[in-house]
């Protein structure tokens, strides 16, 4: 059968794959929440979730450096990929051997597109639906909920040099979802310095718990420079993470909200 995935590429496979590599934390996830098992035979280091297959599973390395050799051995009729979070040259080898469906999902509209046409692909179609409208009604609940004026936010990602995400980005939409406004307009991931920090002046800040793991010193050296602005780490699962997480991520929005209302007298 053949199938198109999010970059318009046409892949081709026989019935429901039986040998599936997932090379996306996020995707992997969703795999199993799908109700598939024994057809993943493998993963990355960084697919923690679900916990049983991040310590039954074979790994194949990480998502910019996978074991190329490794995953040939393993014979996969099906990798699934992403355009972001993998490299381009690596999935561009990897297709010379084996069908590879990859993803491009920058905000909710795709990543619930995403996880139907995954379910298409296989063979879960039933559960993937059930899971786009459990999650289509958590976000709707949750844009109800929104009475504040909008309040800008950073969201860092990194630290020495500071990166934060651009307006591009699947976690900026999820700010939006939160009625939050990113106070960065330019695209993808920018490095950015503590002037230019200043000079924005953000509402909030929120430093992500991946990739980089911010600590509590982090909201100490930055409260510093920026008195007026609240700073709070925040789970980054739940602001980048696409697949059935989404399903949750809006209960933890809901309570992050308020923490923020309570903290900086939002909507008053």
């Amino acid at each position: 059968m053949e199938y198109t995935d999010q970059l318009n590429r046409k892949i081709s496979v026989d019935s429901a794959p039986k040998r599936i590599i997932s090379i996306v934390p996020s995707q992997t996830e969703l795999l199993h929440h799908l109700g598939l098992d024994m057809e993943v035979i493998a993963t990355t280091k960084f697919c923690v979730h679900p916990q049983s297959w991040f310590r039954n599973k074979t790994r194949i390395g990480g998502t910019k450096n996978l074991n190329i050799e490794k995953i040939i051995e393993l014979r996969p009729d099906l990798i699934i990929a992403s355009k972001e979070e993998n490299e381009q040259l690596q999935l561009e080898a990897l297709e010379k051997t084996t069908a590879i469906w990859i993803s491009d999902v920058h905000n909710l509209a795709e990543s619930l597109q995403m996880i139907e046409s995954i379910g298409a692909l296989v063979n879960k179609k039933a559960n993937a639906l059930k899971l786009v409208v459990e999650i289509k009604a958590a976000f709707e609940k949750l844009k109800q909920s929104l009475t504040s004026p909008s309040k800008s936010v950073l969201y860092l990602i990194w630290h020495n040099p500071y990166m934060t995400v651009g307006s591009d980005t699947f976690i900026s939409d999820m700010l939006s979802c939160c009625g939050l406004t990113n106070c960065i307009q330019e695209t993808r991931y920018p490095n950015i310095d503590i002037d230019e920090i200043k000079a924005l002046n953000p509402d909030f800040i929120f430093l992500s718990s991946e990739p980089y793991p911010f600590k509590q010193k982090h909201i100490e050296e930055l409260q510093k420079e920026l008195p007026a602005s609240k700073i709070l780490m925040v789970n980054g699962e739940m602001f980048s993470w696409y697949g059935n997480r989404l399903k949750i991520a809006p209960l933890y929005f809901a309570e992050l909200l308020g923490k923020l209302k309570g903290a900086a007298a939002i909507g008053s």
